[in-house]
């Protein structure tokens, strides 16, 4: 009598990353259908700075435009974490529940960093200023995250087994991130001179003690 083995293969289901990648093309459809002229400016902003002086004022920090944006954003870089995360054994990149771990604590994170701002900042009476500056530093992670949306996508569906090139992607990421930041700074420098003690505790409490911590709680793990 012949024996029959069966070999089971487990297979990863794919579908929740392949629902959030289409709903992310999507929202970024409606976005470029419903504010064309505002998005066409907005993609240009590595190029010439022209959207940020249409657009300075807070209160497009809260609208549809920059929330949506932002969305977007989180769910961009909580893949790009992911994938990053999986080449080194840490997390398996099809994991969903890990997915939302990370999407949750970036969203707890980016928020509670935001409160406390609003915090400092009225205590120092200069809600105005770290408005504006949240809004700029917001719109250029938001492109960031664009650009990194299809990176993300592409690393997620296939297997690249050279970690130098992860490494040289995580690197490039960083510096348009830190190149970003000092435009920033640079747009606001005589306000921040005139501010300087507000900057250093802002610099120190807010934008390097969290992500050293971040990165801390990461290594440790």
């Amino acid at each position: 009598m012949m024996e029959l083995l069966y070999n089971f293969r487990e297979t990863v289901s794919k579908d929740w990353a392949t629902i959030l990648f289409v709903l992310c093309l999507v929202l970024i459809t409606i976005i470029k259908t419903f504010f064309e002229t505002r998005f066409n400016e907005f993609i240009r902003l590595f190029i010439n700075d022209k959207y940020l002086k249409i657009y300075k004022d807070s209160t497009n920090l809260l609208n549809w435009f920059t929330v949506s944006l932002f969305i977007i954003q989180l769910v961009s870089f909580t893949f790009f974490t992911q994938i990053v995360l999986s080449y080194f054994g840490i997390v398996e990149k099809t994991d969903g529940i890990k997915f939302i771990q990370l999407f949750t604590l970036f969203s707890v994170f980016i928020l509670s960093k935001y409160l406390i701002e609003k915090i400092i900042a009225t205590s120092f009476s200069i809600e105005e200023f770290s408005e504006n500056f949240n809004l700029y530093k917001l719109n250029y992670r938001a492109l960031i995250g664009l650009l990194v949306l299809p990176i993300a996508a592409i690393l997620f569906y296939n297997e690249i087994s050279s970690t130098i090139f992860i490494y040289i992607l995580i690197f490039i990421v960083l510096t348009i991130n830190i190149i970003t930041y000092i435009k920033t700074l640079k747009a606001y420098q005589s306000l921040l001179i005139s501010k300087i003690f507000y900057f250093i505790l802002y610099l120190c409490a807010l934008e390097i003690a969290p992500y050293y911590f971040i990165y801390y709680w990461f290594t440790r793990s």
